[in-house]
């Protein structure tokens, strides 16, 4: 079934689904399954079967995964009764069973020529996604089930920390994208090395909610980058990106190059200007470069 979506219902809700990012992004505690939402909020919605005359709206999607959220919670509440899992290691292995054995949680290298991989809605209904996106099912779904799960952001692949059901320090590494299987400091070190880099004990610090954000926006941004046919998604994702409290100025610049793609050369030019002033302090020649650029998509007005 496809139902085409109106102009003004899309305007509506992503002016919508930005000022509520804004706000999250800011507030003391941000949520990053909240954020990831919001963000999915920007592409076409899911539709509801139910009612196919209209796309659902931010609530409707918001209370739709956090349904889904609870309903795993719930399963995994019930297993922790049952099985009473005695340290850190019998409750990955029960969040295994549940998440990644009975739902089926998974991943798989198609999943990263997929957009849906990204999109915590998509997750939630396909039981599939990138690593970042699995960690953060396990996150949230033990977080609602009393229990301590924490992502682990390793360069290259995502990962969680899960602890014992009673707290402590002890934790064990398990690796969401995989089923949840359980990781040795050897696999870890493996990893790591794929990315190129070295191992280090500081890679273990639980991410950050709004760096978790970033890094699913940007996993966004390099996805639609190499479609050039996705421009717009990749302008989305970067304007989200913009609107955390930290991100990388070089971000500006990403954007006002897509807004010269998509045809607003004013737009894009004034942008690049208002970069080029940033970069006059520090790097005056990049500058120069940034200016004549600007130059150049206000000639194409011509």
């Amino acid at each position: 079934m496809s139902v085409r979506r109106t102009k003004a219902v899309a305007v509506t809700v992503t002016e919508q689904s930005r000022d509520r990012f804004r706000t999250a992004a800011r507030g003391e505690q941000p949520d990053p399954v909240l954020l990831c939402l919001l963000a999915a909020a920007e592409h076409d919605p899911v539709l509801d079967p139910g009612d196919p005359g209209e796309p659902p709206g931010v609530d409707t999607l918001l209370a739709a995964c956090e349904a889904a959220l609870e309903r795993h919670a719930a399963a995994v509440r019930l297993a922790v009764a049952e099985r009473s899992p005695s340290g850190p290691e019998e409750t990955a292995a029960l969040l295994a069973a549940v998440l990644g054995g009975r739902e089926r949680f998974h991943g798989r290298q198609s999943d990263y020529r997929r957009l849906e991989s990204s999109l915590l809605p998509d997750v939630l209904r396909r039981r599939r996604g990138l690593p970042i996106m699995l960690s953060l099912v396990w996150t949230a779904v033990g977080r609602r089930a009393g229990l301590t799960v924490h992502g682990i952001a390793l360069p290259g692949h995502f990962i969680v920390a899960v602890g014992g059901p009673t707290g402590g320090e002890e934790y064990v590494l398990a690796d969401p994208f995989h089923g949840g299987r359980l990781l040795d400091p050897a696999d870890v070190e493996h990893l790591v090395a794929l990315s190129g880099q070295d191992f280090t004990p500081a890679l273990l610090t639980p991410a950050q909610p709004l760096d978790i954000v970033l890094r699913v926006l940007g996993n966004i941004r390099a996805w639609a980058a190499d479609r050039p046919e996705q421009a717009r998604t990749q302008l989305w994702a970067t304007e989200l990106a913009l609107l955390l409290p930290r991100h990388p100025a070089q971000l500006r610049l990403e954007r006002a190059e897509l807004l010269v793609r998509m045809g607003d050369f004013l737009g894009g030019s004034a942008e690049m200007d208002s970069y080029a002033q940033i970069l006059d302090a520090f790097d005056p020649d990049t500058a120069a470069k940034v200016r004549q650029e600007a130059r150049a998509a206000r000639h194409r007005l011509n």
